[in-house]
């Protein structure tokens, strides 16, 4: 009984006197309370773009807070490297009447640029006899002195401009983009996939390197698409070349008169169709290609070694002439000579005459 009594006792002690358990530190504050939210340079670490003209001079990333209009003059002005400018969706566009040598976004000689996702519009017009003309931009995006280092655009779309749309040298990239009436060149630059130009006075989409999935419609004398190696591109020229490359796999081009469909050194299933006095396909080795000239003195297939190759001409020419061999092709022509060839091997023609070759082996 004396020991449960003195347990009750020993916990009544404790449970009157807590302080002497748990001891409680000082009540002031060490300090004034830090901030709890992100600031919103942490949150949107970028720098708007709500007015132009205007100059980025300083490296970092921009971004429009709206359409952007100009009367004169270029609308932004980049002269500083290492810099990322998201149009977010809005539109840059010039009033300046008539259009003359206006940018609306100038490149000064700059290294690591990315511009992407906006429109750029201005008024020029193509006038029947093939003169651009009207108010806005002279060109998209250009540049000024020495050509731009690592730039990329990427879904940019540009109508309008009187001389150039996107003209950005051979250190450069361009992605899912569209041009639409320009003057002249409609968008050059190193590697250019996924894009098209339409209805530019020079060739429509220039690629130093490879053109990738594009599309190139030139009005008047030079090329729908040129590049180094094109790749299931589609061209079309007035009265130029509808795809001219080194390298030509899996195009098709369309001359609408006396140029060539497809022009390449060396066309792999490729498709090329001149109206009036071309070629269809022109190379110098073609392989599984289909020719075709619709009028005039022109060639479905001209190469010096054609491979398992179809040609048409519906004039008074040929529906293939291989300077040097034909294998495994036919050729028609309603008026001419089906296949002209120096050895023609496995081939078949239809025409007046049907085949003229110096070496025939199983051809007929």
């Amino acid at each position: 009984m004396k020991i449960q009594l003195a347990l009750v006792a020993l916990v009544l002690a404790f449970s009157l006197q807590p302080s002497a358990m748990f001891a409680q530190g000082s009540l002031t504050p060490p300090g004034a309370p830090a901030a709890g939210m992100k600031t919103l340079a942490q949150i949107e670490p970028r720098t708007p773009i709500s007015s132009a003209p205007f100059t980025i001079s300083t490296s970092g990333s921009y971004y429009l807070t709206t359409n952007l209009t100009v009367s004169a003059g270029n609308a932004i002005n980049v002269s500083a490297n290492n810099v990322a400018l998201d149009l977010n969706g809005f539109t840059i566009a010039s009033t300046e009447s008539p259009a003359g040598t206006s940018v609306a976004i100038s490149l000064n000689s700059v290294t690591n640029i990315t511009i992407v996702h906006g429109c750029i519009s201005s008024g020029v017009t193509n006038s029947t006899s093939g003169v651009f003309g009207g108010s806005g931009f002279g060109y998209g995006i250009y540049y000024s002195g020495s050509q731009p280092v690592n730039t990329r655009v990427a879904g940019v779309s540009v109508s309008g401009c009187r001389v150039n749309g996107l003209f950005l040298g051979t250190s450069s990239v361009v992605e899912f983009c569209t041009v639409n009436t320009v003057g002249n060149f409609g968008i050059v630059a190193q590697t250019v996939s996924d894009s098209q130009g339409q209805n530019c006075g020079n060739t429509a989409v220039y690629a130093y390197a490879n053109a990738n999935n594009c599309f190139g419609y030139n009005s008047g004398s030079a090329n729908g698409v040129y590049a180094n190696a094109a790749n299931n591109c589609y061209g079309t020229s007035s009265s130029g070349t509808g795809v001219s490359a080194t390298t030509a796999n899996n195009c098709y081009g369309y001359a609408a008169s006396n140029g060539n469909g497809v022009g390449a050194t060396t066309a792999n299933n490729c498709y090329g169709v001149s109206v009036n006095g071309g070629y269809g396909i022109s190379a110098t080795v073609a392989t599984g290609c289909y020719g075709e000239c619709d009028a005039g003195t022109g060639i479905g297939v001209l190469a010096s070694t054609a491979n398992n190759c179809t040609g048409y001409n519906y004039g008074v020419s040929y529906g293939i002439y291989a300077y040097y061999i034909a294998t495994g092709c036919f050729g028609s022509s309603v008026s001419g000579t089906g296949i002209n060839a120096f050895l023609a091997s496995v081939c078949h023609g239809i025409g007046t005459p049907a085949l003229s070759v110096t070496h025939n082996v199983n051809s007929f």
